[in-house]
C-alpha cells in the first residue's frame, strides 16, 4: 500500500536537497510533477549545455540527477512569461502541496509566492526550503550544502583535538535539509487532509544541520565556550576511532560501547593483556588512555583486512565496520542482504542500479515504478491528461518554447 497515493505534489525543486525530499514522497505513492525548463533545466543535470554536450545528451546521463528523481513525472514550462506561470497555477490548484529550494526572490519574482498560490488553491500546503530561512538578516544568502554547513558551525565541532576546524565536503546540509523537509511537508499534508487548512513552512536548510553537531550549542549553554574537538573520539564510550588496515586506503571503525564489549575486542583481537589491565576495565579509564589504546588497535589493524575484521568483531559483539567506499556499496552484504538496491532501465544510460527508501512501508521498501523522467517526457500527459490541453494546443506551446524536451542557453545569458 502507498501512503500518499492520493496527494499532488508540484516540484519546483532542483540540485540535491528538495529533490531528495520529493523522491521520498514520490517513493511513498505521492504524485510528484517535476517543473523545469528547457532553459532553466535542473542545474543537477550538468552546469554546461552546449551544441557537444547536448548532441551527446549529457542532461540525461548525470547518475546524481538520475538518483534523485526517480518516481516522478517530469514536465518542462517557461515559468518567465504568462502562459507558463497560468499553466502551472492551473497544476496547483488541482494539487496538495508545493515545494520549491530556489533562491529567496525568485518565487515572488515569478508570481508563483505562496500568496500568489493560495489564490488559485486556498488549502495548499507550500514549503520552501532556502538556506538560510524567508525572513531575517541572512535571508538572502544563496545557500548550498557545503555552505548551509559552515554555517550551522559544524566545522568547528569537527576535527582533532590539535588540528584546525574541518569541513566533511559532502555537502550534508543538501541531505539533511531534504530529509527534514520531507518529514515537514508529510506533517503539514497531514495537517490539511485533517482539517482542510493549508499552511506555508518555511524551512531553513541551516537549521536541519544542527542535530549533527547539538552537543555544540548545548556544551556553549551549559559551560559558555565551545566545546573541544575530539577527532573520532567519543564523549562517553572508549575506544571509538577508524584504523587504518592492511592495503591501500582501506579503514575499520570501531565503537565500543561497554565494558563486555571492550573485553571481547581484546579478545579478538589476542590481547588478554588489556582485558586484565584494571586501567581499562572502564569507559571513563579507557577515555583517560586513549591514546594507547589506539596505539594498540592500530599495530593490530595495520595486518588486518577491513572486511574479515569487522565480521569477526561483529560475531563477538564488537560494533565494528569497514569503511566503504562508494563504489563498493553496490556488493555490500548488508544492504544485499535488506533488497536495498533494485535496477531500473532509463533511456540514455540503461539498466541501473538504485537505493531503495531505507525505510519499511507495511514490512516492504518504497517501490521503484520508473526511472527519472527525461526532460519533459510527462508535458503531453500532464499537461494533456491532468490540465486536458489540447494536441494543438501543446503543438503551439512548443513552436513558443514554452514546453520542450531539449534543454538550452537563452540567447540573453549567452557570452557574446
Amino acid at each position: 500500500m502507498k501512503p500518499l497515493r492520493d496527494i499532488r505534489v508540484v516540484d519546483f525543486t532542483m540540485g540535491w536537497s528538495g529533490p531528495l525530499a520529493t523522491r521520498h514522497l514520490a517513493d511513498m505513492g505521492a504524485e510528484v510533477i517535476k517543473v523545469e525548463a528547457c532553459q532553466y533545466a535542473d542545474w543537477w543535470r550538468g552546469w554546461e549545455h552546449t551544441e557537444e554536450t547536448l548532441a551527446s545528451m549529457a542532461h540525461e546521463t548525470t547518475a546524481a540527477f538520475n538518483l534523485m528523481n526517480r518516481n516522478k513525472l517530469g514536465i518542462t514550462l517557461d515559468l518567465t512569461r504568462e502562459k507558463g506561470r497560468a499553466l502551472v497555477l492551473r497544476l496547483v490548484a488541482r494539487a496538495d502541496a508545493v515545494i520549491e529550494n530556489q533562491a529567496q526572490p525568485v518565487m515572488p519574482k515569478l508570481g508563483l509566492g505562496y500568496s500568489d498560490l493560495v489564490k488559485v488553491n486556498p488549502g495548499i500546503v507550500m514549503l520552501s526550503m532556502p538556506g538560510f530561512g524567508s525572513t531575517g538578516p541572512w535571508a538572502g544568502y544563496r545557500g548550498y550544502g557545503s555552505t548551509v554547513e559552515h554555517g550551522a558551525g559544524l566545522p568547528h565541532l569537527t576535527g582533532e583535538a590539535d588540528g584546525p576546524p574541518i569541513q566533511t565536503h559532502i555537502a550534508y546540509g543538501d541531505a539533511c535539509g531534504g530529509f527534514n523537509a520531507a518529514a515537514a511537508l508529510l506533517v503539514g499534508i497531514l495537517h490539511r487532509k485533517r482539517t482542510g487548512e493549508g499552511q506555508f513552512i518555511n524551512l531553513a536548510q541551516v537549521e536541519c544541520m544542527l542535530q549533527l553537531g547539538i552537543h555544540g550549542p548545548i556544551h556553549q549553554a551549559l559551560a559558555g565556550e565551545a566545546p573541544p574537538r575530539t577527532g573520532n573520539r567519543h564523549p562517553v564510550h572508549a575506544p571509538s576511532g577508524i584504523y587504518a588496515c592492511a592495503g591501500d586506503d582501506t579503514w575499520l571503525t570501531i565503537a565500543v560501547t561497554d565494558d563486555d564489549e571492550w573485553r571481547a575486542l581484546a579478545g579478538a583481537m589476542d590481547r588478554r593483556d588489556l582485558a586484565t589491565d584494571a586501567r581499562f576495565a572502564t569507559a571513563a579509564g579507557r577515555r583517560s588512555c586513549h591514546d594507547e589504546i589506539d596505539a594498540a588497535i592500530s599495530d593490530w589493524a595495520r595486518s588486518q583486512d577491513a572486511r574479515s575484521s569487522a565480521d569477526r568483531l561483529q560475531a563477538a559483539g564488537v560494533p565494528a565496520a569497514p569503511v566503504l567506499r562508494s563504489d563498493e556499496l553496490g556488493d555490500d552484504p548488508h544492504l544485499d542482504g535488506r533488497g536495498f538496491w533494485v535496477e531500473l532501465e532509463r533511456a540514455h544510460v540503461g539498466r541501473k542500479p538504485h537505493s531503495t527508501s531505507p525505510y519499511l512501508i507495511d514490512g516492504a521498501r518504497g517501490a521503484l515504478d520508473w526511472p527519472t523522467p527525461t526532460i519533459g517526457e510527462h508535458n503531453d500527459a500532464v499537461l494533456g491528461g491532468i490540465l486536458g490541453l489540447s494536441d494543438a494546443e501543446l503543438r503551439d506551446l512548443a513552436d513558443e518554447n514554452i514546453i520542450g524536451t531539449v534543454p538550452f542557453v537563452p540567447k540573453a545569458a549567452q557570452r557574446g
